[in-house]
């Protein structure tokens, strides 16, 4: 659910603001409107340097838990002198980089020429013999070195797996005419460049001694960071504040959960020269979003938060999809083996989550275990686990004939598509009856009474006496119809209406129809993954050779590899595609607003 805010507007003198500010982040319940704020140069400065720290965080954080870390190495005195040390390295570290690659690739190139000195052989040049240095395509040398020779005094190299390097002695200015290419007098030979490769990774490896006083100075740039960004915040809310009285009045506009406003209130009681008014949002303000959630639901809001939170007065939809969601990841996946490896991973992340006190990865383990118990139960009820069909395990007895097989699992997906569509259809009519009045949710009322008699009287027994010929059935459909057709605009002409309700309903099926058709990938792709998972076992089985231990090993490689694979992929397509299902046809047929503002207090990090 959508947690709810409430509107504070807040005078205060100028001088005061920064203190103010201060109070308002030690509290850290209280977010402050900073829209339109437009950064200057130097306010683009200071947004690049809190990214640059974030960055430096994450990077000292990985190369601490690395063999290159030296613990001895000994802390920076202040964040500062640590981030400013560490971007030096790292500039260092990419320049000695690009540098070595360089030489690497020279290395490479002038090893074929082998021990030279270049500087004999600018002394030869100046006593007017030139050595030029040309290789060819072996084919080529052979079928030419014999008329070269007759013209230039050429004298071979070495002999590569293709190509062959040779030296022309010429006299200075002498033009060389020969089906080769001409390769420029190197400066240093291949053992130069080697010993200028070992001396820049020396010097890239005391390099490592600067990042280690900054791997243990890590939380100094941290705390730094925070520093940089309460700046931040400062200058946004100063940039932004409405100005009066020339300029010694800040006017502010700021926002609380009502849950917590009275903390809010008592601060604002206490602190001095401050005028506020506490007020409701209105449907006219750009109110902030916070969800608050089950827990179960809460689980998923990062699954939500990948389009969009839902606009302050609406509805949060989170705890509506989310058994979708789950239901939807099992049946793509669809595979018991590979759900079971998901919950395990799960678990694993879930309990690392708690030992460190991360909240969001034991959250995010918790979701992937949800999800992968949903994989696993499908997989089992379609009788595939690894590949492997459980049809024919004789030991599972009558259970064997009771699995889902593809002939069920197609209506079946088509089926859960509908009653999410008819689900969000009804939570749309729901927020429009309570956002603007019954009579404007009569026309989506008409829909769901057409849609869910129409299914009713199509998947119902007869002896039921509910059938498409049947009194009851022909009553619900025509007030269906006439709330479809004469209710769609309340308050214009009926035959207006009428025009409008025809029109509608050519959009509406045809947006229905697509929209079911779009369930049919949660069967394709759960049936596409069981059956790579059956053909891995089957190519590991049938290409292995014939020989103790190295036929099982070779099964064993193509076990890993495919299932490898195959399990990436299926947990590729079983995030995404409900994820598509979710944000498309569930929350186009509840009518999902997006909001443009989160919910971001200021507060101490």
């Amino acid at each position: 659910m959508i947690a709810k805010m409430s509107k504070y507007d807040l005078i205060l003198y100028a001088a005061q603001c920064d203190d103010f500010i201060g109070k308002l982040r030690d509290l850290g319940l209280v977010d402050i409107t900073t829209t339109g704020w437009e950064p200057s140069d130097e306010d683009r400065q200071l947004l690049l340097s809190i990214e640059q720290h974030a960055r430096a965080v994450e990077a000292l954080e990985r190369f601490r838990q690395s063999d290159r870390f030296a613990a001895d190495a000994g802390a920076f005195d202040s964040g500062e002198e640590a981030f400013e040390c560490y971007r030096a390295a790292t500039q260092r570290a990419t320049a000695l980089g690009a540098e070595i690659a360089r030489l690497e690739k020279t290395a490479a190139e002038l090893r074929p020429w082998g021990d030279f000195s270049p500087e004999a052989l600018r002394r030869l040049s100046e006593q007017g013999v030139v050595l030029r240095f040309f290789l060819t395509p072996r084919a080529t040398y052979e079928r030419g070195i014999a008329e070269w020779s007759s013209r230039y005094t050429i004298e071979p190299v070495r002999e590569g797996e293709t190509n062959f390097y040779f030296v022309v002695v010429t006299r200075p200015g002498e033009e060389v005419l020969l089906d080769a290419q001409e390769v420029k007098i190197p400066d240093m030979d291949y053992r130069q460049a080697e010993a200028e490769i070992d001396k820049a990774r020396r010097e890239l490896a005391e390099l490592d001694r600067d990042f280690s006083r900054a791997a243990l100075s890590v939380d100094a740039i941290r705390k730094n960071r925070t520093a940089l960004l309460e700046r931040l915040q400062d200058i946004r809310v100063r940039a932004t504040a409405q100005k009066a009285a020339d300029d010694t009045l800040y006017i502010m506009e700021g926002w609380a959960e009502e849950a917590t406003s009275g903390k809010v209130d008592a601060l604002l009681a206490e602190y001095p020269d401050v005028i506020y008014l506490k007020s409701t949002p209105t449907p006219e303000d750009d109110t902030p979003v916070k969800l608050r959630n089950r827990p179960f639901a809460h689980l998923f809001e990062v699954i939500g938060a990948m389009y969009a939170l839902p606009k302050y007065g609406t509805i949060d939809l989170t705890r509506f999809f989310a058994p979708f969601y789950m239901i939807f990841f099992g049946f793509c996946l669809a595979e018991g083996g590979y759900g079971l490896l998901i919950l395990l991973g799960g678990l694993y992340a879930a309990l690392l989550g708690r030992r460190r006190g991360n909240r969001l990865i034991r959250e995010i383990g918790q979701l992937t275990m949800l999800c992968g118990g949903s994989g696993m139960l499908f997989g089992l009820a379609s009788g595939s686990f690894f590949g492997l069909q459980m049809s024919e395990w004789s030991w599972l007895g009558d259970i064997r004939h009771h699995l889902l097989t593809p002939e069920i699992l197609f209506p079946l997906s088509i089926g859960m598509g509908a009653v999410q569509v008819l689900f969000a259809m009804v939570i749309n009519a729901c927020v429009t009856a309570r956002s603007f009045g019954f009579r404007y949710a009569l026309s989506l009322i008409g829909w769901i009474l057409v849609l869910v008699s129409s299914a009713a009287a199509g998947l119902l027994p007869e002896s039921v006496g509910f059938t498409f010929h049947s009194p009851a059935y022909l009553a619900v459909l025509g007030i269906g119809l006439v709330l479809m057709f004469f209710f769609n605009s309340p308050g214009k002409n009926p035959l207006v209406n009428l025009g409008l309700g025809l029109w509608n309903t050519y959009n509406n099926v045809s947006g229905l129809v697509g929209d079911l058709l779009s369930y049919i990938r949660l069967f394709a792709i759960g049936l596409s993954g069981g059956i790579l998972a059956m053909v891995f076992n089957q190519l590991a089985v049938g290409m292995s050779p014939d020989i103790p231990v190295v036929k099982q090993l070779v099964m064993l490689l193509i076990l890993l590899l495919g299932h490898g694979i195959n399990l990436f992929m299926c947990v590729l397509s079983s995030f995404v595609h409900p994820l598509r299902l979710t944000f498309v046809e569930f929350y186009k047929n509840a009518g999902f607003e997006a909001s443009t503002r989160i919910f971001e207090p200021l507060k101490n990090d």
